[in-house]
């Protein structure tokens, strides 16, 4: 698990010192192994900050500034330093100075003031979070709840992006079959704060924090599930630093969630012949230490046969969704994706099993890029047609 939210603070250029240059990183790193770039490479965003600390550069620039943008936070680089270097945490922290100086690139400034003003990346009435219950067979039994035992926190990929309205279908649907005393947040739930604190925005971000920890604590809940691995990992390990305290609830993903009730046979499953693999999001595997749950939850299957792509769990290779890349440089992203695809194809799976709306959401699309006949699904779709 990446613990760099919870080693002492030090600033870029304190951390970057650490580094010895050694450039293993750079075999791990999706936005250089695309580019052959140096210039994308951690070692050279992390010999950035030493040149600017040691005089090399006088002043930061737009160039400067693109190097840090242009990168996806997925944490492979910290993950495999041979010296500990939190180099996610060296980025992160560039990034705010980079925002305080005016640094901060058009399309990620207006990604900002879109969730400062609707309190969604949208820019969509923040009221309409719930849009997605509109086709389901039912109401979810969570809605209109003022009081109840857990909270599923949608996020806003599930709410506002119609592609994924299928997470938050699913689970609800698995979450009634269980018997699950749930609630649903509506236009009460705001952004969790992840691309503010990612943009530099971190005093704007605590806003958001605030808010969603009080309407939680007024509804006496225990434990909040979340669908995406962004709004688990800002939840458990980010929010308690804004906070200066523990919010008082457990944070579970939905893949604990789920493979909780499985072991408790709680859920009945039918026979389903497939050969799947599993993408681990980096939020959830590497950054959140959530790697067998969503793995559990697969093997109770019966007939399902998961095979492992090469780069799994903690050195899985990015989606190419994270770092708000897809907002700075949509090029990159997607061609970050089609490499994971293709890895996925390789190996001879028919579908593609992730744990993040934000994962299945570019990985298909890059999939039709490559035309290849792998469908990407995400654990919820999968476990929800297994249910007796």
């Amino acid at each position: 698990m990446n613990t760099s939210s919870t080693m002492p603070e030090r600033t870029p250029d304190e951390e970057a010192l650490y580094c010895v240059r050694c450039g293993l990183c750079l075999s791990v790193c999706p936005g250089y192994r695309q580019s052959l770039n140096e210039t994308d490479s951690p070692r050279a965003r992390v010999a950035l900050v030493r040149a600017l600390k040691e005089g090399l550069l006088e002043t930061p620039t737009d160039g400067y500034a693109r190097a840090f943008f242009r990168c996806l936070l997925c944490g492979a680089c910290t993950f495999t330093c041979p010296s500990g270097v939190a180099v996610d945490r060296i980025l992160e922290l560039t990034r705010g100075e980079l925002a305080h100086l005016g640094l901060l690139p058009r399309a990620l400034s207006d990604l900002n003031a879109r969730v400062v003003q609707y309190r969604n990346i949208s820019a969509e009435q923040n009221a309409g979070r719930l849009i997605w219950a509109d086709n389901l067979p039912a109401p979810p039994t969570g809605l209109g709840k003022k009081c109840a035992g857990v909270v599923y926190f949608v996020g806003c990929v599930g709410s506002f992006f119609p592609r994924s309205y299928v997470v938050p279908q699913t689970l609800v649907q698995i979450l009634d079959r269980a018997g699950v005393d749930y609630a649903l947040l509506g236009g009460e739930e705001w952004c969790c704060g992840y691309p503010l604190f990612i943009n530099g925005e971190p005093d704007r971000a605590r806003e958001l924090i605030h808010h969603n920890v009080e309407v939680v604590r007024s509804m006496e809940a225990r434990t909040v599930v979340t669908t995406c691995p962004s709004c688990f990992y800002f939840w458990k390990y980010s929010y308690p630093t804004a906070l200066g305290e523990e919010p008082g609830v457990e944070v579970l993903h939905a893949s604990e969630f789920l493979a909780g009730l499985l072991e408790a046979g709680i859920l009945r499953l039918r026979v389903r012949e497939e050969v799947v693999t599993y993408h681990d999001p980096c939020d959830l595997g590497r950054k959140g230490g959530v790697t067998e749950a969503p793995r559990r939850v697969l093997r109770a299957i019966p007939g399902l046969r998961l095979v492992e792509m090469e780069e799994n769990r903690g050195g899985s290779h990015c989606c190419g969704g994270g770092g708000n890349l897809e907002s700075f440089d949509p090029a990159m992203s997607l061609e970050v994706a089609r490499a994971r695809i293709r890895q996925a194809a390789e190996i001879g799976a028919s579908t593609l099993v992730s744990a993040c709306q934000q994962c299945e959401r570019t990985l298909a699309n890059a999939a039709r890029a490559e035309r290849l006949r792998i469908r990407v699904r995400d654990i919820t779709e999968v476990l929800l047609e297994a249910l007796e």
